[in-house]
């Protein structure tokens, strides 16, 4: 039996004979039981005056859960590809490449970061926006953290950006067997472990709490 259905059990059990609400989450606090699983089983119980529990209805918000979910992780996708490009240009201009003419890698910089900081002006908000409002919902109802849309979209991205790393130290161990370690690409290399490095611990740490709400 799930860790979930015994505590919902245990709630039902402890409702029909008559202990309050108030009893039986201070008693499953003092036995270990994090205070957001306890207050979503709870709510999952009507708050009525009546002789047996009466459940919750649970909506159904499918359509809705994958909409909210889908803006959130597509924003984030690109306001940290737009963020690594727009670094990258940053060192390219620092560190230029000697075989290319400085005029042209002036002007072809200058037009390639239109485009990264044109996407970060209109994504990022969203992000922050749509990931605020969420996180509020989550805190507010707990149970909304099991969504499947979520858990899904949230291993895709672990395994996007576990490729990426294993890809980025291949090249690194590449070019160092071919002794091509340049400032330019060692910059690059940090650029991106950072990056990713931080969207990967993130979303790690988030399933982490989620295993514990369950």
């Amino acid at each position: 039996m799930a860790v979930n259905e015994e505590l919902t059990g245990f709630l039902k059990e402890g409702l029909e004979r008559g202990h309050t609400r108030e009893q039986l989450e201070e008693i499953l606090l003092e036995a270990g039981w994090q205070r957001d699983q306890v207050r979503s089983a709870l709510g999952g119980f009507a708050d009525v005056a009546f002789p047996i529990p009466v459940p919750r209805p649970k909506p159904y918000l499918f359509a809705r859960e994958a909409f909210i979910y889908l803006v959130l992780f597509s924003t984030l996708y690109v306001s940290t590809f737009s963020t690594g490009d727009l670094l990258f240009q940053f060192i390219d201009r620092a560190f230029p490449d000697p075989s290319v003419d400085p005029a042209f890698a002036l002007e072809a910089s200058r037009e390639a970061i239109r485009w990264p900081i044109s996407l970060l002006v209109v994504a990022f908000p969203v992000f922050v926006f749509v990931s605020w409002t969420n996180d509020r919902a989550i805190r507010q109802d707990p149970r909304r953290r099991l969504s499947k849309v979520r858990r899904w979209l949230t291993y895709l991205t672990l395994f996007v950006a576990a490729s990426i790393l294993i890809g980025t130290m291949t090249s690194i161990v590449y070019n160092l067997l071919g002794g091509e370690i340049t400032m330019r690409f060692v910059l690059r290399v940090l650029t991106l472990g950072t990056i990713v490095g931080s969207v990967f611990g993130y979303f790690l740490r988030d399933l982490r709490k989620e295993e514990v709400s369950e």
